[in-house]
C-alpha cells in the first residue's frame, strides 16, 4: 500500500449525515438499499445505494447516522444516480458494517 501525504487525506471530503428516507433498490445487479441522506445546509440532501441488505433494511436506516465520502463525482447504477459513497467495513460473512459517529452529530460535520 502505498503512503498519501496529508494534503491528499484532506482532498476526501467525509461528512456525516442522516438518513432520511431508505428504500429497496430490486434493478440493483446484487442486492441494495437506496438511501436519501441529509448532509446539513452547506451540503443538502444527497442520494446513494448501498449493499446493506445482510445487516439491514429500509426501515432500520431512517433516522440513523452515517459517515459518507461527499466529493466524489455522482455515478450512475443502473437507473439510479448515486451521489456519495456511503462508508462501511466487512463483517465476518462479508456483509457490509456502516461506520457512524457514536455520538448524535449535526448533519454535514467533517470527519477529522
Amino acid at each position: 500500500m502505498s503512503e498519501l501525504t496529508f494534503d491528499d487525506f484532506l482532498k476526501v471530503d467525509i461528512r456525516a449525515g442522516r438518513v432520511l428516507r431508505a428504500e429497496p433498490f430490486p434493478e440493483a445487479r446484487k442486492p441494495a438499499i437506496k438511501l436519501w441522506i441529509d448532509f446539513g445546509a452547506e451540503i443538502g440532501e444527497r442520494k446513494t445505494s448501498a449493499q446493506l441488505t445482510a445487516n439491514y433494511t429500509p426501515e432500520t436506516l431512517i433516522g440513523r447516522m452515517v459517515m459518507a465520502v461527499v466529493n466524489f463525482p455522482p455515478r450512475q447504477i443502473g437507473p439510479f444516480m448515486s451521489e456519495v459513497l456511503v462508508l462501511g467495513v466487512s463483517d465476518d460473512q462479508d456483509g457490509i458494517v456502516l461506520l457512524a459517529p457514536d455520538q448524535d452529530v449535526t448533519p454535514g460535520q467533517r470527519m477529522h
